[in-house]
């Protein structure tokens, strides 16, 4: 006989069919707290389990009088391999990998086992009049249930709602209730999502009596008429006859209707309605009462439509500036916390997120609550994966297996039929990963016939055979433009010229398209700049919202945030896990800023005569509610500043997908000659919102002044440092370095190591992927290439940028001068960097003496590959510890980085200038650097002043307490060094970021390749 646990069937006994979440005034326990719990290392009854229970049989926990004294006690909702030590056994992470053999629906015999009990006071009147239900929101993986040691029923889908119908189980009183949780079920093969594996009870457990006459569920659909502003409300309500007459009522729109039976269940007009968005969310509340109970809702009205190749809400195009999000909190997992999932959502609005893909389960029903009233457009994604059999050639996929039909459509059907309700829902999503096959096909084929108001969305559906919208993940920005070019008939990725042809004739969004781990994504704008051209192309999502790094702590006691592999995992995948825009802490990363910017809601560019044009990309909200803050800026100090509303120049504002011009003031003041002019705008919230305070940023703009007083005019080049002048008869002692030979051994009084010219920089996640061709290895336009190369880490190490040699070729001296000619190098490579350092002594206009370091940098033609960085490297003493400079920020910035940065003057303290990742990598480069002040002790120490080379371009500059070497031998923070020395990276350029970890490689215009660099800089002491 098959165990239970192996079945193909989603569930037995009493479980209940799919319905909405919504409230009710019927009487309800909740079931949260400590239960009695027993974990064993298998399933007993099963072979593998013998005699693990000693004399027991697997169902003696269940009888209310069993002895479980001498049990632990565990929270529910919780996941047991979260709980405290990890006595429970520990945390899985894969993305891909089945950390089971491949066999399904078989699962090993080591499967951890858990068994939970508690009592629960039933009142007689519950049984006197209607039902008793048991309802449990979230269980991992396979659940069976006993009530007072009669089994009512067994369900699988971890992430989805099961109620079982336990009256004739339960009696007054007190009642036993017993759950097994197997770890490993059947379930388990199609629930392969990139995540932790977490088993246990995790959702609520609550205890529902359905009075005689109560209503078994409703759905209220808000329909809204964009040409008039007319309103339907479509109700559904399931109820057996003695429910009836069934009142609905939404106050605030007058109506109050009472259906005598079912057969009057009709559709209401509405004459006017506010409809809902993301930047308008109104929310009706509707009550549904029959004479057994009354249920509360909220409704919004609004129409989807897909009108060729546009998506359409309320008649307008959508744009998804969107997020994956999985469900994670290092301490909790996947239990959810209204406060925190509050906060998550608040700060996706801050930084500009207005859609959420719900990666790839439907999440706690409470969180789409809040996105329907803060704001968000949402793809609800059925719980559903089986990537683990990508590796096989998908063989014996369930998605194309029959005997797991019922199980796919059983999922599909939970997901619809709890959150059905939600006016934030616009589209229905399949799944993830499981290839195709005529499961899926099913599962679209019932979504269309239950709700025909959503379309349906599968990434995995390449020909576009049983879905609304061509979706893709990781399409190049060259394949995006593909696919957005009416006269373009290059074959899309799997399919025919025909089905080709086809895809194009669909609205186009990419549900996963950047892949933010570690440092990056890099290259958003170019995808962005796509959308904005070419209306097919409706946005997408970047992987991910939130990284999920698990809470732990070293033998030593020191905490950091765990991934794959920290556990004692037998198969992982590492820190793939980490891929969020926001750290396991909740800090935003630059990524996300960097986000931020690129899906700004407001574009400002310079027109000339005081004028900008806004370009308001906003949904349906105009600019009534934003102000802008300006600012006229010399060297990155304000000269004249302004606030004043965000109108175009007839004092209107500017309207939804419309465009004005702006003035923000008449006349410039006067600047120096050599002083560098800058606009700065801030476009900020008027008044508070919920999710914001007044005066948030929504977006910024920056733009050079020229010399004629107009915006916009850039220089051919920047305009040399000016203050500075040759000392005659000053020698170079007389400047704050102090060389021993071609050995810098002094600055302003410190001991220091270097300059060293560096290549190599500790690399980031986005360094080490090999998951998409390098743009270098053949056309761009190859859309079909599927192969993996090397990564630029491979390919850096390989060619020896991580162990460079050097050696003095020549050396020269003189009082004013001494100049050094070096090579560098590495072993077993005929690559080289040809170097000459000139120190020299100029006396500023001040008077001051300084130290003129001027670097040329000169490759031979052995080198073939994009370097990491080209800059020099010096070691500082350990009581250097902050920074002040003028340049691109407040944060770093990458070539494929750079829209979220401007001009300015900044602070920052030296554990504020490098990002705490969970994998140490490079972090931390300010671009764009004119002046940099050293601090020791809180103290100014020592200034840098770097001129641009002869193309006008600026240096950046690192200032971390590690080496790129020491960050690039860590696994976690923690592992790091005390350090012996602090670093000072100035560099002349820096390679992109990409999003190769699992997206695109770094762009070409933002790929560092070999070329001869220079660099002067400017040290004096403070």
């Amino acid at each position: 006989m098959t165990s239970p646990h192996l079945s193909f069937t989603p569930a037995t006994g009493c479980v209940q069919p799919a319905r909405s979440w919504v409230s009710s005034d019927a009487p309800r326990i909740d079931l949260a707290g400590s239960w009695q719990f027993r974990l064993s290392p298998a399933v007993p009854g099963t072979p593998g389990a013998h005699g693990i229970l000693g004399g027991e049989t697997p169902e003696d926990f269940t009888a209310p009088h069993y002895d479980a004294t001498g049990w632990d006690q565990l929270a529910v909702p919780s996941h047991w391999v979260l709980t405290e030590d990890f006595r429970h056994g520990a945390p899985i992470y894969t993305n891909v990998q089945y950390p089971f053999p491949v066999d399904p629906p078989f699962v090993p015999d080591e499967n951890p086992t858990g068994d939970y009990r508690r009592t629960v006071e039933v009142p007689a009147e519950w049984l006197d009049s209607g039902r008793v239900v048991l309802r449990f929101d979230g269980v991992e993986s396979f659940a069976q249930v006993w009530v007072n040691g009669r089994e009512v029923g067994t369900f699988s889908g971890s992430r989805l709602a099961h109620e079982l119908d336990v009256t004739e189980a339960a009696h007054s009183g007190a009642n036993t209730i017993a759950v097994r949780v197997t770890q490993w079920s059947a379930a388990s093969y199609v629930e392969d999502q990139d995540q932790w594996w977490l088993p246990g009870i995790f959702r609520d457990v609550t205890l529902l009596h359905r009075p005689a006459g109560a209503i078994e569920d409703v759905w209220l659909t808000g329909d809204y008429d964009p040409a008039t502003g007319a309103g339907t409300l479509v109700p559904e309500v399931r109820a057996s006859a003695d429910a009836f007459p069934v009142r609905l009522q939404v106050p605030e729109l007058g109506v109050d209707i009472t259906w005598a039976g079912a057969e009057d269940v009709a559709a209401v007009q509405l004459e006017q309605v506010q409809p809902w968005s993301p930047e308008f969310p109104t929310l009706y509340e509707a009550t549904v009462s029959s004479a057994g109970e009354t249920l509360t809702l909220r409704t919004g009205f609004r129409r989807v439509q897909i009108d060729g190749d546009r998506f359409l809400v309320n008649g307008r195009q959508v744009t998804f500036s969107g997020v994956n999000r999985h469900e994670t909190h290092p301490d909790r997992g996947r239990v959810f916390n209204e406060e925190f999932a509050r906060a998550d959502l608040v700060q996706m609005k801050q930084y500009n997120v207005n859609a959420i893909r719900t990666s790839h389960y439907p999440p706690h029903p409470r969180l789409l609550d809040l996105a329907d009233e803060l704001g968000f457009w949402v793809i609800l994604e059925c719980d559903l994966e089986t990537h683990g059999f990508h590796e096989g050639g998908w063989v014996g996929n369930p998605s194309d297996d029959l005997r797991w039909r019922e199980a796919y459509l059983d999922r599909m059907e939970r997901t619809l039929e709890r959150d059905k309700n939600h006016p934030s829902i616009i589209m229905w999503s399949l799944g993830n990963e499981s290839h195709t096959g005529t499961n899926l096909a099913a599962m679209a084929e019932w979504v269309h016939g239950r709700d025909p108001s959503r379309p349906v969305h599968y990434e995995g559906d390449y020909q576009g055979t049983y879905t609304d919208v061509y979706s893709r993940m990781y399409a190049w920005a060259p394949e995006t433009e593909s696919i957005a070019r009416d006269d373009d008939t290059t074959p899309l990725l799997g399919c025919s010229a025909a089905e080709s042809a086809r895809q194009r004739s669909k609205p186009f969004m990419q549900c996963e398209y950047a892949h933010a781990m570690g440092n990056g994504p890099g290259g958003l704008a170019e995808y962005r700049d796509l959308v904005d051209r070419y209306p097919r192309l409706h946005g997408g999502f970047i992987w991910e919202w939130r990284d999920h790094g698990i809470r732990t702590r070293t033998a030593d006691g020191v905490e950091y945030f765990g991934y794959g592999g920290d556990f004692g995992e037998v198969v992982h995948d590492g820190n793939f896990v980490m891929d969020g825009m926001v750290l396991s802490d909740g800090t935003a990363s630059p990524g996300l800023i960097e986000f931020a910017a690129v899906e700004a809601p407001v574009v400002l560019t310079p027109a000339g005569d005081g004028l900008a044009v806004v370009r308001n990309r906003r949904f349906v909200a105009d600019t009534s509610d934003l102000d802008v803050l300006w600012s006229v800026d010399h060297d990155g100090r304000p000269a004249a500043e302004g606030r004043l509303a965000l109108a175009d120049e007839s004092g209107a504002p500017i309207t939804a997908g419309g465009t004005g011009s702006l003035r923000l003031f008449s006349e410039l003041p006067t600047a120096e000659p050599g002083i560098e002019e800058h606009v700065t705008v801030a476009v900020v919230l008027r008044e508070q919102t919920p999710w914001a305070p007044a005066g948030h940023v929504v977006a910024r703009a920056q733009w050079l002044v020229g010399a004629s007083g107009t915006f916009g005019a850039t220089p051919a080049r920047a305009r040399a440092a000016v203050g500075s002048e040759r000392a005659v008869g000053s020698e170079l002692t007389d400047t704050p370095a102090v060389l021993d030979g071609p050995t810098l051994t002094t600055l302003a009084g410190a001991r220091v190591r270097g300059p060293e010219v560096e290549l190599w920089r500790a690399p980031t996640d986005n360094d080490e992927g090999g998951h998409s061709p390098n743009f270098d290895e053949g056309d761009p336009r190859d859309f079909t290439r599927t192969d993996s190369a090397p990564s630029a880490a491979q390919r850096w190490r390989a060619a020896g940028l991580d162990r460079l040699v050097r050696r003095v070729v020549g050396f020269s001296e003189e009082p004013a001068t001494t100049v050094i000619h070096r090579r560098v190098s590495a072993a077993q490579s005929r690559a080289a960097i040809d170097v000459t350092e000139r120190w020299s002594a100029e006396r500023a206009a001040d008077g001051t003496v300084e130290a003129v370091l001027r670097v040329t940098m000169t490759p031979n033609t052995h080198f073939d590959d994009v370097w990491p960085r080209i800059g020099l490297h010096l070691e500082l003493p350990t009581d250097v510890d902050g920074a002040s400079w003028f340049g691109l920020g407040p944060h770093d910035s990458y070539p494929d980085t750079i829209t979220s940065v401007h001009l300015g003057r900044f602070s920052a303290e030296i554990d504020d200038l490098t990002v705490n990742y969970a994998r140490p990598q490079e972090s931390g480069h300010r671009s764009g650097m004119r002046e940099l002040v050293l601090r020791r002790g809180g103290a100014d120490w020592l200034q840098v002043r770097a001129d641009a080379d002869p193309q006008g371009r600026r240096p950046g500059f690192v200032l971390s307490r590690h080496s790129a070497h020491e960050l690039a031998r860590a696994a976690h923070p923690h592992e790091l060094p005390t350090p012996t020395a602090h670093h000072l990276y100035i560099d002349a350029a820096q390679h992109g970021l990409g999003s190769r970890a699992c997206g695109p490689d770094v762009w070409p215009t933002a790929m560092l390749r070999p070329e001869a660099r220079t660099l002067t800089l400017r040290v004096r002491a403070l």
